[in-house]
């Protein structure tokens, strides 16, 4: 629950981000278009060449089936940018958390504030998306708006755990280790260019496990209108679950690393 101190943390955040908004236009805006543009259209022309309307693609176009996916793989990309370099900066460089927390700020504060901005951020990046996806006709469903919310979810997932791991770092080299085998090969194999089906039959449970392949799957279908109800809801639990354990993670790192 946001707390009106919690509230001061997303001001400061939300202040720091209208001096710094420029530099995220092209992650934010332009790599929806570039990656809908050739990978959608350009890749895409090929695939429904040689295949038409693959039953694999659940009948819809290679543009179609791809867009979702990018967008619950844009929302990770975004939760872990959020989540990396801004809480060590706020710890160990800028020391913004220790300044805050001579205020009647807690540190449980510092944690709901920060993963409300987060999922600000997220909710800024999804919406933008969609609006990408609608613009090159990758929505086939009034509910894909809803593919909004669980974009923002699927980043949550993310974001909760990767803040609770930046807050033990004394580094930053650590987070090489997070998008190289993590963020990357989760990007790569998690459904978002292929259907998960498709891998080799011992790897498929390690997908099935992985955070990202829930908010694809789930983003995918509400925007396509094919998810059926049920796994639709699984799929946001096991979305709302990783990312309430995150939480508790994170609340237990900041209070190691920060408790007074």
């Amino acid at each position: 629950m946001t707390t009106p101190t919690a509230l001061r943390v997303y001001e400061h955040q939300a202040l720091v981000y209208r001096r710094t908004w420029r530099g995220s236009i092209f992650s934010s805006f332009l790599n929806p278009v570039l990656y809908l543009a050739a990978m959608g259209l350009g890749l895409g022309a090929y695939v429904d060449r040689a295949g038409g309307a693959s039953p694999a693609l659940g009948g819809a176009t290679y543009l179609v089936f791809l867009a979702p996916g990018l967008l619950a793989a844009t929302a990770m990309q975004t939760a872990a940018g959020e989540s990396t370099w801004a809480v060590m900066g706020a710890i160990k460089w800028d020391r913004t958390y220790h300044a805050m927390l001579a205020t009647p700020i807690a540190i449980r504060d510092l944690v709901v504030g920060h993963l409300s901005w987060v999922a600000t951020r997220l909710l800024i990046v999804a919406t933008v998306f969609l609006g990408v996806m609608a613009l090159f006709g990758a929505t086939r469903s009034p509910a894909a708006v809803l593919a909004i919310p669980a974009a923002v979810l699927t980043g949550l997932a993310f974001a909760a755990p990767i803040s609770a791991f930046a807050a033990t770092q004394d580094n930053d080299s650590g987070f090489n280790a997070v998008f190289r085998f993590g963020v990357v090969p989760l990007f790569l194999f998690s459904g978002t260019f292929f259907p998960v089906s498709q891998l080799p039959a011992f790897v498929q449970p390690v997908a099935w496990a992985t955070p990202l392949w829930h908010g694809v799957e789930l983003c995918r279908g509400l925007a396509l209108g094919t998810g059926e109800p049920a796994l639709l809801v699984l799929h946001a639990a096991y979305l709302v679950a990783l990312a309430g354990i995150g939480v508790a993670l994170a609340l237990l790192a900041y209070n190691r690393r920060l408790g007074r």
